[in-house]
């Protein structure tokens, strides 16, 4: 079984299930995205580690991982494995030094460990060549400029315009704050903004 080596391209909100986020992963040596629906926590978790977050209570993926480190468990891969009737399901090759196992995950789980652990997710040609959408070298420019548009546009940008004119004291208590509420996706764009001026 041949495995592909994938990479995290983006994660945005669903625009065909409300509620749902979608998680585009690329093949790291070809032009083929796979979009997978996950669920809000799964993708604010993903975000978090992505992000670098360091959230003030642990999040489930983060209390697996204090939990397998504490039993000398380490994670190898992620390996999204199957599609049957548009389900994925992958697995989370582990090993404990003397043995190797795997366990059954669902994929936005598996990719939000596995991103803690710092290990490769891969997937196999069928799982691919069934779901995966190709990009043309137009299309892909196509989208680059219309996902530039995108945040140009959306309420974001004023946000960023309104935290620029904002005090370093001032950010770091409206940091320390968001993160008290777990609002994660705030607590990025306002360490953004300070990392840009330190």
């Amino acid at each position: 079984m041949k495995k592909i080596q994938l990479e995290i391209l983006g994660l945005s909100s669903s625009q065909s299930q409300t509620g749902s986020f979608a998680l585009v992963l690329g093949e790291r040596d070809g032009n083929r995205r796979l979009p997978i629906i996950i669920g809000m926590f799964e993708a604010q978790s993903i975000a978090i580690q992505i992000e670098k977050i360091n959230p003030n209570r642990p999040l489930t993926h983060d209390l697996f991982k204090t939990f397998a480190e504490q039993v000398n468990v380490s994670i190898t891969e992620i390996l999204i494995s199957d599609l049957k009737e548009g389900v994925f399901y992958s697995k989370i090759m582990c090993t404990d030094g003397s043995r190797e196992f795997e366990l059954d995950a669902r994929p936005s789980d598996a990719i939000a460990i596995g991103l803690r652990f710092g290990v490769p997710i891969y997937t196999v040609e069928s799982v691919l060549s069934e779901a995966g959408i190709i990009l043309s070298d137009l299309e892909e420019e196509e989208e680059e400029t219309e996902e530039m548009s995108v945040k140009s546009t959306t309420p974001a940008s004023t946000t960023k315009e309104s935290l620029s004119q904002t005090s370093v004291d001032e950010l770091n208590k409206m940091l320390n704050e968001a993160l008290e509420k777990e609002d994660y996706e705030r607590a990025a764009k306002i360490r953004d903004e300070l990392n840009k001026r330190n």
